[in-house]
Order: structure tokens, then sequence, then C-alpha cells
């Protein structure tokens, strides 16, 4: 279940604000994993607030946008996992890797024996035991704009408010760190997995995969590679899921379903 918390402003503008042994938690719950290699196991879902980035399309604009949270120490956190009785634990954002105190739950979480999925932008590094590293790099078409979604009137962020510019620059120029990029991959097991909008996406898809596999001694196979539809509704993704499936298809990328979207549609606590 979602974390009962007031909204509140991590260091201004998406910077993490550390207490020692806690996190700021906007979510913790149980469900299946909607999206990778994974989709569809049952996991314990550690959802902390704070991002570097502001997607127009967040999913979680909640630790974003307009983050919210409540501390928990990391034996709270533990301790609740550990109610739950999955094997498999998700830690994602925000972007969690923020936090100096994600390394220390996922050295607990890995003493205690999960199976442990990051999920991040792959905008920073850190040595921690991930088992899974979730990497979805941002593409340009993140960036939010007046003109992003279309239709007069409209606004890119994903609670309507209107679009902040100094975000949205500070977004654009932050949104990929090739050095991240190729440390994660180098050092964890990988997929990079890619929000498409539409095909005018692929080109730069494709680009950046190369740089990765340029900059990286490790190994960037295609099935590596994910492609998942944008859309926070199912019927968002009606819209997307069979073009996305074609592009998936033409590259020999693997395509990730939202499960939890088809499921719940992306309801809170799934």
């Amino acid at each position: 279940m979602p974390v009962d918390a007031d909204p509140a402003d991590l260091a201004g503008e998406g910077d993490a604000t550390d207490t020692e042994d806690a996190l700021p938690i906007n979510e913790l719950f149980h469900s299946l994993q909607g999206e990778g290699r994974l989709a569809g196991v049952p996991s314990v879902f550690v959802r902390t607030s704070g991002c570097n980035l502001r997607c127009w399309f967040c999913d979680s604009y909640h630790t974003s946008w307009e983050p919210s949270h409540a501390w928990l120490d990391l034996d709270e956190i533990v301790a609740e996992v550990g109610n739950y009785g999955a094997d498999h634990v998700v830690l994602t954002g925000g972007e969690p890797l923020l936090h100096d105190e994600s390394v220390t739950l996922l050295d607990r979480l890995d003493a205690a024996g999960y199976h442990t999925t990051v999920e991040t932008n792959g905008t920073i590094y850190r040595d921690a035991p991930i088992d899974l590293a979730s990497v979805s790099p941002k593409l340009a078409s993140s960036t939010p704009s007046a003109d992003r979604v279309g239709g007069e009137g409209e606004t890119p962020r994903p609670d309507g408010e209107p679009v902040d510019a100094a975000a949205a620059e500070r977004h654009e120029t932050d949104r990929l760190d090739l050095d991240a990029l190729a440390r994660l991959v180098e050092t964890y097991d990988t997929q990079l997995k890619f929000v498409v909008t539409g095909p005018d996406d692929m080109a730069e898809i494709d680009r950046l995969v190369e740089r990765v596999r340029e900059a990286a001694s490790a190994t960037v196979a295609d099935s590596d590679v994910l492609l998942m539809p944008e859309g926070t509704t199912r019927d968002a993704l009606d819209g997307t899921r069979e073009t996305v499936a074609e592009l998936a298809l033409d590259r020999g990328y693997r395509y990730t379903p939202r499960l939890h979207v088809d499921l719940w549609n992306d309801a809170p606590g799934t």
C-alpha cells in the first residue's frame, strides 16, 4: 500500500536529502513486476522519492514533479519487505540511486537473500549488490515542452500543471550520462529499457545503443535492449502497443509490456 505522506520538497528540484539510516519512501507494496525480463514475477516494490529528471510522461510524478514521501528507517523497510514473503525486491523511484542509503538497503536485502532489481534512469552509478539493473535512458522525447503532447491548452506535466522551463532545461542537460551507463552495463546484469513514444524515437535509440556498446567493455546484446510502449492507461497503450511491438520485431530487440497498466490501469500500489 502507498505510504501515507505529505508532499515535500526534497532539497529543491530533485536533489537527494538523505538522513542517516533512512530513505524517503513514496510507496512500499507487493505486486507483479510489470516490465522487463521479470514481468509477471511477484515482487515487493520499494519506491523512493526524489528524482534528478523531469520526464513529461512520468508514471510516478509524486516522486519527481511533486515529490511526496515518509522517512522510513532501514529496519522498518526491511521488516515491511519481509512481511510479504516474496523473493524479489524492486528498488525504484523516482531515482533511487540518488540516495546514499539505497546502497545500504541493497546490502541489507542481499544479506537477507533477496533478488534485487534496481530501476534507474542510468545517470548515476553506485557500487552495490544489484542482481538486475533495469536501466531506462531518457530520450529527447522525454523532455517536457509546451508542444510535447499536442492540443491547444494541453500541458506536458503528468499532473496537468504548466511545465517549468527551468526543470525542462535541466532535464535535457542531465538526461544522459554515457560514463554512468557504461559502468552500469559493465558491472551488472543489465537490461536497457526504452520508453518509446513512436517510430521517430528509433533512430535515437539505435544511436544510443551503439554509443553504449562503444563505451562499455561488456557486451550489449540486442536481447538486452527492451522497447516499452509509452502510456499510463490501457487506452493509451492501445494506441502504442502494436507499433512498438513491430519496431522490436524489425530490429531484433525485445518487447516488454506494461503489465501493471494492462491489469490495473497503473493505479497506486500496483
